[in-house]
């Protein structure tokens, strides 16, 4: 009876598990996303999650149930943190930054949005990272787009003397500028 018991405890187990890994890692409903810009000697790649809007309040406040409520932590996406990594010595939002790979995550709020550098690039993203270890912060005004954006967006943005690193979801739009 009890080996029986324990068969079916693992049976269960099995299938929970093997249904957990099958809906983060093959078929998300936040599909993984790897954006790659170069130009010149900058290369510059984020990888991340992209969550779709799927009839839900976005960015709001938390008494609304906001998805993403204004100014808390937010792994700027969905599953794993998202990464941002920089081939060279950059200004990133008016700030110096060291080439290198970073955990990127946002604090939005209603007219701005923190965007954050944090040399915890390998954390799981549900988790807040170690505040202290922080490279930097920006604070970004925010935008309001006309129409709504229906799967988060990350891409990269330029002209012949800017490059700008664009993050869209739903009608909210911020961009970094990257010298």
């Amino acid at each position: 009876m009890l080996k029986k018991a324990l068969l079916i405890i693992s049976a269960l187990l099995i299938i929970i598990g093997s249904y957990s890994y099958y809906s983060v890692y093959i078929n998300p409903k936040s599909p993984k996303d790897t954006l790659s810009f170069t130009k010149n000697d900058l290369t510059i790649n984020v990888d991340y999650s992209r969550p779709y809007k799927r009839d839900r309040l976005i960015f709001g406040s938390e008494k609304d149930n906001a998805l993403v409520p204004f100014d808390q932590y937010w792994r700027l996406g969905a599953n794993a943190a998202t990464t941002f990594m920089i081939s060279k010595d950059v200004v990133f939002g008016g700030n110096k930054l060291s080439k290198g790979k970073y955990r990127m995550y946002a604090i939005p709020g209603n007219d701005s949005w923190v965007i954050a550098l944090n040399s915890e690039f390998d954390k799981f993203g549900y988790y807040e990272p170690d505040y202290e270890k922080d490279i930097l912060r920006v604070n970004i005004p925010s935008i309001k787009l006309l129409s709504s954006i229906d799967q988060l967006t990350i891409d990269v943005v330029e002209d012949e003397d800017f490059v700008g690193l664009r993050i869209r979801w739903d009608k909210t739009s911020v961009t970094i500028p990257i010298e």
